[in-house]
């Protein structure tokens, strides 16, 4: 697939983008303290999955080889049909807000999509008619079906297109990421223990400028590099395509002694999304 970064909600990638009013409508971040659903999977009440799982009975097509993966995508059909685009952008905190809010115009056709029989690959499991893919990434699936609690949030794409992580899903990672920092995370559970988005180091194939010569990702070696940030302007994120998998994001950052500077992060895409695994100023 493109990416689990690459999770397309909308199938669109864009060359540039920014996340100011003129930029691109939604994509700023919706704060949440309640434990929510997520892509890869987070926890909601159990109680809450059961009540809008009774009022909404999701056909879903089933999964060869991959026991209670179709209930995993009911639940979350279940949500999709019992939500409005503000709830759903709370249970789904994972995903860029944007995003969010065009799957929840999409309702009808995400629904129709999951009645169809899926299939899998190492990664994902995904549900496809012939104008909307629907993809989950496996890991959180196969998580996802020893706890009826845990609601899992796909990937949507149109047009018969591949569904993955798109630039706003880029510039997400690098809020939440800077989120944390600043002690407001988008949701209590978003440390890089439970939902890492620093890259890891092995395997060393960090090679933003295609040089030939893969390396570790300078950020896997520092994580915490940014400790002591106090905030960072939303408004102004902005991200930019610099090659087949890398996308650059630039954001204004104020440090502990009140400097403000602009730190571009640089992030790949991976089998769960995008990770970071550079910052310079």
């Amino acid at each position: 697939m493109a990416s689990m970064g690459g999770l397309v909600l909308t199938g669109t990638v864009l060359l540039s983008g920014c996340d100011s009013v003129s930029g691109i409508p939604g994509d700023e971040p919706k704060q949440t303290s309640a434990p929510t659903g997520k892509t890869p999977a987070a926890a909601m009440p159990t109680t809450t999955t059961k009540v809008v799982a009774q009022a909404f009975a999701i056909p879903v097509g089933e999964v060869p080889g991959l026991s209670g993966a179709a209930d995993v995508a009911a639940r979350f059909g279940a949500v999709l049909a019992g939500s409005t685009p503000t709830e759903l952008r709370s249970k789904c905190w994972m995903l860029a807000p944007g995003n969010v809010t065009d799957m929840a115009t999409e309702q009808k056709a995400i629904l129709s999509a999951l009645a169809q029989p899926a299939t899998t690959t190492q990664h994902t499991v995904t549900w496809q008619n012939a104008g909307t893919t629907v993809t989950f990434d496996r890991t959180e699936v196969m998580a996802a079906t020893k706890d009826s609690s845990q609601i899992v949030c796909p990937w949507v794409a149109q047009d018969g297109t591949e569904a993955g992580p798109n630039e706003a899903d880029a510039r997400h990672t690098v809020r939440r990421y800077l989120a944390r920092f600043v002690g407001t995370p988008l949701d209590p559970a978003d440390k890089e223990g439970n939902y890492p988005l620093v890259c890891k180091a092995t395997p060393a194939n960090w090679d933003p400028n295609g040089t030939g010569s893969p390396t570790a990702p300078p950020l896997a070696n520092n994580p915490g590099r940014l400790t002591g940030a106090t905030k960072f302007t939303d408004q102004e994120i902005r991200s930019e395509r610099l090659r087949a998998a890398y996308v650059t994001v630039e954001v204004p950052v104020t440090n502990s002694s009140g400097v403000t500077q602009t730190r571009t992060f640089t992030l790949t895409e991976g089998t769960e999304g995008y990770c970071i695994g550079d910052v310079s100023s």
